[in-house]
This record gives structure tokens, C-alpha cells and sequence, in this order.
């Protein structure tokens, strides 16, 4: 009789922990949500309805109260049960569920970046890859301060701790300024601050391992690299 009781107990403690976990998560709503982050690395979580349709020459809204040297740098569409992959300029990925960003108005500041990820003190998100599932014929394609570029299959950015993980081993002195979701058969442009702008065939680029240091995609001379594009062959840039 005491093993019975043991069992049903266990069993019984095994459905509650199940049930508790499941509550966490199955009672998040799937909707579509905006996320913006600015400059200095506050983030927010706004539902679509927080903004109306206007005309061309509409005024616009008020989308965040921020600091008078600070600005919106990155605006998401995606939904809250989406992956969110951040990159630093050091070269390393987090990742966080798109409902584990604090919501917030549209008069917020919003949360710092630094508080929900464990980001050192000259750390900064260069950039931020919504994403719904991981899917083995998609890349990340990354670029850097100095010109390097790296293709890795998205797949080997599934697995990340909670001290994140290392997206790319840079070189000295460098940054890792940019990252894309591509499908392997992308335009890419990288451009320099002095002017100058390359554009090549990303199968020129051989996958790479998560770790890998990457290829030289452009020589900058004395400059530096600015930006990354992706595109298909018929499409416009604006520069």
C-alpha cells in the first residue's frame, strides 16, 4: 500500500508540475506585437492596435518618449511566441522569446537591454532577427567593421545558454555590425563610410562554422564598414 501511494502521489506531482508549466506558456496569447529598440538599448513590447492607419502625409504618432540623444533604431513586426536572436557587436548571441519583452505604451522608454541580457558594460545589440522556427536550409549571413563576412547555417544558433554564446570569432580590433536571415541564394552589398560599395553573390561564400572567423567581402582601404543589405536579383536598394 505505501508503494501505491507513493506512485499515485508522484503521479500526481508530475501532472500539477505539468500543468504549471504548460499554464506558463499556453496562457500567453499568440498575437501580433511590434517590438522597438533605440539607439541606447531601451526595448519595448507594443501590441499592432497601439497605432491606426494614416495617410501619406499623415503626422504620425508618438511612439516612445526617449532621451534627447537617443533615438529608434530598430522597429520588429512579429508575434509573441517568436524567437528574438540578438547580436552584439562583440560578436556574441542571446536569445529571448519575443513575449519575455516588457510591454509597454507608447509614451514608455521602455526596459534596458542590459537588464534582460547578461551583456557587459561596452556590449551593444547591433542587431535584433525575429524568427518563428529554425529551418535547415536558412543562413545567418554577418558582416563586420573591418570588411569580414561569414555564412553559418541557422541552425547552429538553436542551442544557445543563458550566458548566450559566441555567433562569430572576431578578429582584432573588429565588430561584428551586421547579420541577416538569408536563403542562400541572396544579393549582398556592404558598404563603407568612405564611399565605397561592393555587392557579390552569396554562394561566393562557403558555409562556415558557428566559431569561424569568416572571409574578407570587401576591401575598405582606409575606412570602415558601415552596413549590410540582402536582396534578390531584381530588387531596388535605397543607399
Amino acid at each position: 500500500l505505501t508503494v501505491i501511494a507513493c506512485i499515485i502521489f508522484a503521479a500526481i506531482k508530475l501532472n500539477k508540475d505539468t500543468e504549471h508549466t504548460l499554464k506558463n506558456t499556453e496562457l500567453i496569447p499568440v498575437e501580433d506585437v511590434i517590438i522597438t529598440m533605440t539607439n541606447q538599448g531601451y526595448i519595448k513590447r507594443m501590441t499592432v492596435d497601439t497605432y491606426r492607419v494614416q495617410r501619406r502625409g499623415g503626422k504620425g504618432i508618438t511612439g516612445a518618449k526617449i532621451k534627447e540623444d537617443d533615438f529608434i533604431e530598430k522597429v520588429m513586426f512579429t508575434s509573441t511566441h517568436d524567437t528574438l536572436l540578438f547580436f552584439s557587436n562583440f560578436g556574441r548571441m542571446y536569445k529571448l522569446k519575443a513575449y519575455q519583452i516588457p510591454e509597454g505604451s507608447r509614451q514608455a522608454k521602455g526596459t534596458a537591454i542590459i537588464n534582460l541580457l547578461p551583456i557587459e558594460k561596452e556590449e551593444k545589440i547591433t542587431t535584433v532577427i525575429p524568427l518563428k522556427e529554425y529551418e535547415d536550409d536558412k543562413y545567418l549571413f554577418m558582416a563586420t567593421r573591418k570588411g569580414i563576412v561569414k555564412k553559418t547555417s541557422i541552425l547552429d544558433y538553436s542551442n544557445v545558454r543563458k550566458n548566450g554564446l559566441a555567433a562569430i570569432n572576431l578578429r582584432e580590433d573588429d565588430e561584428l555590425i551586421s547579420v541577416k536571415k538569408s536563403d542562400g541564394t541572396m544579393e549582398i552589398a556592404v558598404g563603407a563610410d568612405n564611399g565605397r560599395m561592393v555587392r557579390f553573390d552569396e554562394t561566393e561564400v562557403r558555409i562556415m562554422g558557428r566559431t569561424a572567423s569568416g572571409v574578407r567581402g570587401i576591401d575598405i582601404g582606409d575606412g570602415v564598414a558601415v552596413g549590410m543589405e540582402i536582396s534578390h536579383d531584381n530588387d531596388d536598394v535605397l543607399v
